[in-house]
């Protein structure tokens, strides 16, 4: 039997639901990202970190009919729920694998493409990653990035000691087990080192309140990332309770929300 190897958000039903929700608030920006890349139909892109395969499964058409898509995620829960979901879905252009991101060589893959949200993040050596992913892609092949670059501007309006501080928690818990949540800070200077050419950047941001369906991809995490900051140790069950009951109180208000900004890269291979 494979180990499971669990994301530091962990990958229980309750996570593959959030990540449900949050690909489907974000799939516009994903799909403008894919357009800026020129993914088309017989591509093999390469979806690095898939978890449960949402962007996966919107590749997979994509890249239809003569494409493919390599999924692959260190989750072998994700994975087989990736893989069930494809099989009912009638998508037979999907390749999923196992692998842990730190290691994996990409041997056997020749890509005209890949795709990476909120994943170097997470792995302990990114630029490596990226490296490895270099030499798998084609002459002219095209990456799509999105990673936080400034995660701290997660904030409510008005602003908050006890939401500020629960942002800081979950920043500390996710580096002290190796990640990086600002790692989109990085991202340009290590891709140009590479040799990629950087053919457009944009961040994303967003100020908004409870009408708005994106309010609903942060406030998910929160509530759940409290129970999973308890399972980790980085708090104890008092403090959890206070928390969510603080939180709870938060989001049910009519307040602001400043949203995680995200960096979109896409570069290009040299030809």
């Amino acid at each position: 039997m494979t180990t499971e190897q669990e994301y530091v958000l962990g990958t229980a039903d309750t996570e593959i639901r959030r990540l449900g929700l949050q690909h489907a608030v974000w799939r516009s920006d994903a799909t403008e990202a894919w357009r800026a890349a020129g993914f088309r139909p017989g591509n093999v892109i390469i979806d690095v970190g898939c978890g449960p395969g949402f962007a996966t499964f919107d590749l997979a058409e994509i890249v239809a009919p003569g494409g493919r898509v390599y999924a692959i995620d260190q989750s072998a829960r994700f994975i087989d729920y990736a893989e069930c979901q494809a099989r009912a879905r009638g998508l037979q252009n999907v390749v999923a694998a196992t692998a842990d991101l730190d290691a994996f060589e990409f041997d056997g893959i020749v890509a005209d493409g890949a795709w990476i949200r909120w994943v170097l993040a997470f792995v302990h050596q990114p630029r490596r990653v990226l490296s490895r992913l270099a030499s798998a892609l084609r002459p002219a092949a095209r990456i799509a990035i999105h990673e936080y670059f400034a995660y701290e501007a997660w904030k409510l309006l008005p602003r908050d000691n006890d939401f500020e501080r629960f942002v800081v928690s979950v920043m500390q818990s996710w580096r002290s087990r190796g990640g990086e949540p600002n790692i989109g800070l990085n991202l340009v200077t290590w891709l140009e080192e590479m040799g990629f050419r950087i053919r457009s950047t944009r961040t994303i941001t967003n100020l908004i309140r409870a009408n708005d369906p994106r309010w609903h991809w942060p406030t998910a995490f929160a509530l759940s990332g409290v129970d999973r900051l308890m399972e980790l140790g980085d708090v104890d069950f008092a403090e959890a309770e206070r928390l969510r009951t603080r939180l709870r109180s938060l989001l049910s208000e009519d307040a602001w929300m400043f949203t995680p900004a995200v960096l979109e890269v896409i570069a290009e291979w040299p030809a």
